[in-house]
C-alpha cells in the first residue's frame, strides 16, 4: 500500500508541465532515482521481496501457535506488527483518511482495523484513477453542462450552470437552448416521410461507380410509385396489397445495392504502408463553406471527386420525429471545411453518391454504425472504401474510444460538448454550433494518418492489423437500415428490458398502451418518447387509474398528446381492468429461458399454409392472418392474449375466472357437445352397475339366501376392498395339493442357532432391537421351547402385527 501511494505521487509529478524547473524538483521528490521508471522498478522489487518473505512465515494454526510459545518470536512479531501499523497510519494520514489504527479494542479491533484499511484503499485507488484519467486527457472534475442555443435565453443562476472559479476570474453562465418554436422541417420535405408499418425500401434510383447494374425495381419509377395508400382500401389491408404487388421484387428490395462492389473491393498498397502524417491547418486559417443550394452541392461533389480522402460526420435529431432526421452534414478536406444543410437539400443529397461510392477515395468516419444507416434512410447514400477511426481505436486498445479522447490524444484539443444534445433543426444556426460541428471533422484526417502509422508500428511494420481495421470498416459499410416494425409481441421485448413483473391486468394495459403509443407516433411523426415516455407508460400500467385524472397524475410533466387523448387512454385502462386477475408465475425470464412455453405451444385457431419456398411469414402475411382470424373467431377479443401467462391449474378450478371464460366461450359444435353428454351418461351408468355388483356380493356373504329387495345395511369398507381384490385376482377352478418342501426351510432353528440376518437396512427392524434385548433376560433356554412354536421371523410382520388370541 505504501508503494502504491508513492507510485501515485510519482504519477502526479509526471503530469506536471515539462519545464526545467519541474525536472529539478523531481530529484527532490524521489531522491536517489533518476526518473519515475527507476523508482517504480525499485518499488516493485521491494514488494516482491516482501511477499516472498511473508510466505516464509509460519502458517496460522498449530505451527504458528508452537512458535508463538517462544518469548523471542512473540516479541519479534509484536515489534514488527507495531511498525507496520505505524506505517499504515502515516499513509492514511497522508491521504486524509481515518488513521487511528493502533488504538483499538481487543475484542472488535480486528474488524475495525479491516474496515479502516478497506476505506483507505478505496480512497487511494480512486485518487490514482483520477490522476490516470487526467494523464490520458480525460478530466472528470468538470461538471456536465446543458447545451446552449440561439434564442436569447434567461440567465439561470445555479450551481450546475456556472463554471468553477478556477477557470477564470469571472464566472461564466451558459445559455440553454429551447427549441419549442422551431418549425417542423418535415412539412417542407418534397417526399413525405414513410412511417408505415412496412419494411424499409432503399431510395436509390441511380447507381454511380457500379460494377453490377441496379435492379429494375429501383430504376423503374412506375413500380416504385404504386403504393397501396393511394387506393380506397382499409389501412389494415394496404400492407398486404403492397406485399402481393412487390412479391417478385422482394430479393432486390431488401438487398444492399453495393453488395457486389463491397465484396470485390481491394485496398491498394499505398493505404497499407506507413504514411507521413500531414498536419492540419488551424481553424482560423481554414476556409469554411455553408452549402444550402443545389449549385453549391454540385460544385462540392466535383471537388470531392478529385480528392483521395475526406472526412464526414452527421448531426441527427430524433426527439420530434418517429424515425429521426439528419439535420446537418460536415465534410472536411485537407484545405477546406464544408457544412451542408441537409434539411434544405434532403431530396438532392443523392448527388454525393458519385464521391461516396468511389472506391479510390477514402471516406473517414468516427463511429459510423449509425451514420451509415442515417445516410441510407434519409438520402439514399452509400459508402464504399470506409475507414472508421473508432475501429482503429479499438484495435490499438486505447483508454477511450470516443472522438474527444482522440482529439486530446493526437491533436491536444479539448472538444466542447455543450452542443452535443442541442436541437440541430434550428435555422439559422448560431456561430457556436457551427464551430462545434466543424471541429468534429476538421482534425479527423490528421488522426487518420496518425492511427495508420500506429497500427503499423504496433504490429512491427506488418500490415496485418491495419488490414483488419479496413475489413471491420468494410463490415460497417455492409450495414442496412431496418425500419422499426410493430408486431403483437413487440411489447414483450420492452418489458424484458425494463425487468418489470406484471399480472394479467397490468400486462394487458401495458400491451394496449404500447400499441396506442406506436400508432399515434407514426401518425403524428413524433418519437415514442415524446408521445408517452416509457417510465410513464409503466407507471400507468402498474397503477391502472380508475379516473382520467389518475392518468394525468402518473405523468410529470404531462406530455401534450397524453393530455389531448386522456379519455382514450382511460378506455384502454378500463379494458385492461376487465381481464381476469392472475399473478404471473415466472415474472422475469431471459432470452434463452425455456421454462415458458414457446409460441408454437399455444393453440392456434387457424393455420395458414406458408409457401414452400418461404420459411417464415412476412409482416404483411402476419397482418392478413390476424384479419382472417378475427372474422373466423368473433370471440377472440374475449380470450386471453398469447402474451399473458395463464396458470394451467386455473383452467380446471371452478372458482377461477379463467374456468368460466373457457367454458363460456368454447367454440364447439352441437354434435360434439351431444357426444360429450352421451359419454358422461355412459360413464355414470357403468359406475352405478359396478357399485350394485359390489353391494350384491357383500349381501350374499352376510345373509346367504336373502332377497335383493330386502333392506340390508351398507357393506363395510373392508368388504368392499375384499370384493375388489376377488374380482381382480380370479382363483383357479381346480386346486392341486402340493406338499411342503422341507429342503427350503432353515433347519438350524431346531439346533438353537440363529438364522443369518438380512444384510439390507430395515428401519422397522432396528427400532425393535432395543425391545428385544430387554426381553432376552426373561426368555427360557432353547431346550425348553415347544417344537410347534419355533423362534423365527414371522411372515406376518412384527410384534404389533400378531393376531389377537
Amino acid at each position: 500500500m505504501m508503494k502504491a501511494s508513492k507510485k501515485k505521487e510519482s504519477t502526479n509529478s509526471g503530469s506536471l508541465d515539462d519545464d526545467p524547473d519541474a525536472n529539478r524538483e523531481e530529484s527532490e521528490i524521489c531522491p536517489g532515482f533518476k526518473d519515475a521508471d527507476a523508482f517504480v522498478k525499485y518499488g516493485l522489487g521491494a514488494v516482491i521481496s516482501a511477499t516472498k518473505a511473508s510466505a516464509g512465515l509460519p502458517v496460522a494454526g498449530d505451527e504458528y501457535d508452537f512458535y508463538r510459545s517462544f518469548p523471542g518470536f512473540q516479541e519479534f512479531c509484536e515489534s514488527q506488527g507495531d511498525k507496520l501499523l505505524h506505517c499504515m497510519s502515516q499513509i492514511m494520514q497522508h491521504h486524509g483518511c481515518r488513521s487511528h489504527i493502533r488504538d483499538r479494542n481487543k475484542l472488535t479491533g480486528l474488524e475495525e482495523r479491516f474496515d479502516l484499511v478497506v476505506d483507505s484503499n478505496d480512497v487511494i485507488l480512486e485518487r490514482a484513477g483520477i490522476l490516470l484519467d487526467e494523464a490520458d486527457g480525460v478530466n472528470r472534475s468538470q461538471n456536465p453542462v446543458m447545451p446552449a442555443g440561439f434564442q436569447p435565453p434567461k440567465i439561470v443562476v445555479s450551481s450546475w450552470n456556472r463554471k468553477g472559479s478556477s477557470s477564470g476570474s469571472r464566472s461564466e453562465t451558459f445559455r440553454l437552448l429551447h427549441a419549442k418554436n422551431v418549425a417542423r422541417p418535415q412539412l417542407k420535405f418534397k417526399e413525405k416521410v414513410d412511417n408505415s408499418n412496412t419494411p424499409f425500401v432503399p431510395k436509390i434510383f441511380i447507381k454511380p461507380n457500379a460494377l453490377k447494374p441496379l435492379p429494375t425495381y429501383f430504376s423503374n419509377k412506375q413500380i416504385r410509385k404504386e403504393r397501396p395508400e393511394d387506393l380506397d382500401v382499409p389501412a389494415a389491408l394496404a400492407d398486404f396489397i403492397h406485399q402481393q404487388r412487390t412479391q417478385e421484387h422482394v430479393d432486390d428490395m431488401f438487398a444492399h445495392p453495393y453488395q457486389y462492389e463491397l465484396d470485390h473491393l481491394t485496398i491498394p498498397e499505398r493505404l497499407l504502408s506507413k504514411p507521413e502524417p500531414q498536419m492540419y491547418k488551424p481553424m482560423a486559417e481554414t476556409k469554411l463553406s455553408f452549402i444550402d443550394s443545389l449549385e453549391d452541392l454540385v460544385a462540392l461533389n466535383e471537388k470531392l471527386c478529385r480528392l483521395s480522402e475526406f472526412a464526414v460526420d452527421l448531426e441527427h435529431h430524433s426527439y420530434r420525429s418517429f424515425l429521426g432526421i439528419t439535420c446537418l452534414m460536415q465534410i472536411s478536406t485537407r484545405e477546406e471545411d464544408f457544412i451542408i444543410d441537409t434539411l434544405e437539400l434532403r431530396s438532392e443529397m443523392h448527388i454525393l453518391n458519385e464521391a461516396f461510392t468511389d472506391p479510390t477515395i477514402v471516406k473517414v468516419f468516427h463511429g459510423a454504425d449509425s451514420d451509415i444507416e442515417w445516410l441510407q434512410r434519409d438520402f439514399g447514400l452509400y459508402v464504399v472504401n470506409l475507414f472508421d477511426t473508432h475501429q482503429a481505436s479499438r484495435a490499438l486498445n486505447l483508454a477511450r474510444h470516443s472522438l474527444d479522447h482522440l482529439l486530446k490524444n493526437f491533436c491536444n484539443v479539448n472538444s466542447d460538448k455543450r452542443y452535443q444534445l442541442a436541437d440541430w433543426r434550428i435555422r439559422p444556426l448560431p456561430e457556436e454550433m457551427i464551430e462545434y460541428a466543424r471541429a468534429d471533422t476538421h482534425y479527423l484526417l490528421y488522426i487518420y494518418d496518425c492511427m495508420r502509422a500506429q497500427l503499423l508500428e504496433s504490429n512491427h511494420g506488418q500490415p496485418g492489423l491495419l488490414q483488419c481495421v479496413w475489413n471491420k470498416s468494410k463490415d460497417v459499410s455492409f450495414k442496412k437500415y431496418m425500419k422499426p416494425i410493430f408486431t403483437e409481441e413487440s411489447y414483450l421485448e420492452l418489458q424484458r428490458k425494463q425487468k418489470r413483473s406484471f399480472n394479467t391486468q397490468q400486462l394487458t394495459t401495458f400491451r394496449l398502451l404500447y400499441a396506442w403509443r406506436d400508432k399515434l407516433a407514426r401518425q403524428e411523426d413524433e418519437s415514442t418518447g415524446y408521445v408517452l415516455p416509457t417510465h410513464m407508460m409503466i407507471k400507468i400500467s402498474e397503477e391502472m387509474p380508475k379516473e382520467p385524472q389518475g392518468i394525468i397524475a402518473c405523468c410529470n410533466p404531462v406530455p401534450p398528446l397524453v393530455r389531448q387523448q386522456v379519455n382514450e387512454l382511460h378506455l384502454l385502462v378500463q379494458q385492461g381492468r376487465e381481464m381476469p386477475l392472475l399473478k404471473a408465475e415466472v415474472p422475469l425470464f431471459g432470452p434463452h429461458d425455456t421454462s415458458r412455453g414457446s409460441e408454437s405451444s399455444h393453440p392456434q385457431l387457424i393455420e395458414l399454409e406458408t409457401p414452400a419456398g418461404q420459411k417464415s411469414l412476412s409482416v404483411a402475411q402476419m397482418k392478413a392472418r390476424s384479419i382472417t382470424e378475427s372474422f373466423e373467431n368473433p370471440f377472440r377479443m374475449y380470450l386471453p392474449s398469447t402474451g399473458a401467462h395463464v396458470n394451467k391449474n386455473a383452467k380446471f378450478d371452478p372458482s377461477s375466472k379463467i374456468f368460466e371464460i373457457s367454458k363460456r366461450w368454447k367454440l364447439q359444435s352441437a354434435e360434439q357437445q351431444q357426444k360429450e353428454m352421451e359419454v358422461k351418461k355412459k360413464s355414470k351408468e357403468e359406475a352405478k352397475q359396478k357399485a350394485k355388483k359390489l353391494s350384491d356380493g357383500g349381501r350374499k356373504k352376510a345373509r346367504g339366501g336373502s332377497e335383493v329387495g330386502e333392506m340390508t345395511p351398507k357393506p363395510s369398507k373392508k368388504l368392499m376392498k375384499s370384493a375388489e381384490k376377488s374380482q381382480k385376482t380370479e382363483p383357479p377352478s381346480e386346486e392341486t395339493f402340493k406338499p411342503f418342501d422341507y429342503a427350503q426351510s432353515d433347519l438350524k432353528v431346531f439346533d438353537g442357532s440363529k438364522a443369518k440376518d438380512n444384510m439390507q437396512f430395515d428401519p422397522n427392524r432396528q427400532a425393535q432391537e432395543f425391545r428385544k434385548k430387554v426381553r432376552q433376560k426373561n426368555n427360557f433356554s432353547s431346550g425348553n421351547r415347544s417344537m410347534s412354536y419355533m423362534k423365527g421371523k414371522s411372515d406376518r410382520g412384527f410384534r404389533h402385527a400378531w393376531p389377537k388370541r
